[in-house]
């Protein structure tokens, strides 16, 4: 597909609108310059982004009446799905971008079927935090031919403040899967250490605010450490286990595909599960520390 055949962008449909495609649909609509049909099972998010002139809308008119989709879905098997009722009303032309997390594989599959009936397709999962989406910073990692990457990149950046084109479809998914792996395995050794200080006498609320003024500080130190892990505050409709576990899975998935053994991944793995039995399934996976630092009885 070259660029001469991508449809202009006059019209773009949003597809799921969770704690992160809620504003990015908002940015969308309120600096996209072009009208924006949205669609999601709840009629909240709906009813709260009509204020910023989106209109709510159904799967099948959507496909019919957008140059661009977005989807921002919960996993691979939810972006299968709705790709599959697309799908029948999809034209040449135009071009489908999930923003979501999905499996390598399913993704590059999903590009060349849709190539096949002459759709343009990209994955740009995102990163960053719920309140980055809201200020509309998100880092967007895009799989894409150069083309539509050109093409798709003045839309990505009224989202975010990082769009990079990381390779061809799937490199996107490739990219994000392992941003999440070490991310994971970081708020892992960061409860290790909170448990280790604390049973050494010196409290989480010293010991990270310390470690981030050296060799130690991070990202993750500095949000999940600082912001949830420290006052133990584990809410619910943020990142969970269940969803730390399905992102994790990718990246296994890959490294079984490549013959790589990951002890590290798998350990993570191993203690999101437990977390996941001991009841914080729905709760932001760094509640991983009550398995690595429970309570005392």
């Amino acid at each position: 597909m070259t660029i001469t055949s991508l449809r202009p962008i006059g019209t773009i449909g949003f597809i799921g609108l969770g704690v992160m495609g809620e504003p990015m649909c908002g940015h969308l609509a309120r600096r996209g310059g072009v009208p924006v049909l949205a669609h999601d099972r709840r009629p909240e998010p709906l009813g709260r982004l009509a204020e910023a002139g989106v209109t709510a809308s159904d799967p099948g008119t959507i496909a019919r009446r957008c140059d661009l989709i977005l989807l921002s879905l919960p996993d691979g098997a939810a972006v299968d799905s709705v790709l599959t009722q697309l799908e029948p009303e999809l034209r040449p032309g135009q071009c489908v971008i999930d923003t979501s997390t999905s499996p390598v594989a399913m993704t590059r599959a999903i590009g060349a079927r849709l190539a096949g009936r002459g759709v343009a397709f990209a994955d740009a999962p995102i990163a960053r935090t719920r309140e980055a989406a809201a200020r509309g910073e998100l880092s967007i990692m895009v799989g894409a031919d150069p083309a539509v990457f050109a093409h798709i990149e003045p839309v990505l950046r009224t989202m975010g403040t990082d769009v990079t084109h990381c390779g061809p479809v799937g490199s996107g998914q490739v990219v994000k899967i392992l941003n999440n792996m070490l991310l994971f395995q970081n708020v892992a050794a960061l409860a290790e250490a909170i448990a280790i200080g604390r049973r050494n006498g010196v409290a989480p609320e010293v010991l990270l605010p310390t470690v981030a003024k050296g060799s130690g500080d991070s990202f993750a130190l500095r949000n999940h450490g600082m912001k949830a892990m420290v006052p133990k505050e584990f809410p619910l409709r943020a990142f969970s286990t269940r969803y730390a576990m399905k992102d994790l899975s990718y990246a296994l998935e890959m490294a079984q595909a490549a013959g790589l053994a990951v002890p590290g991944a798998e350990l993570t793995m191993a203690r999101l599960r437990e977390s996941e039995r001991q009841g914080h399934g729905d709760e932001y996976f760094p509640a991983m520390l009550r398995v690595i630092d429970p309570e005392p009885s």
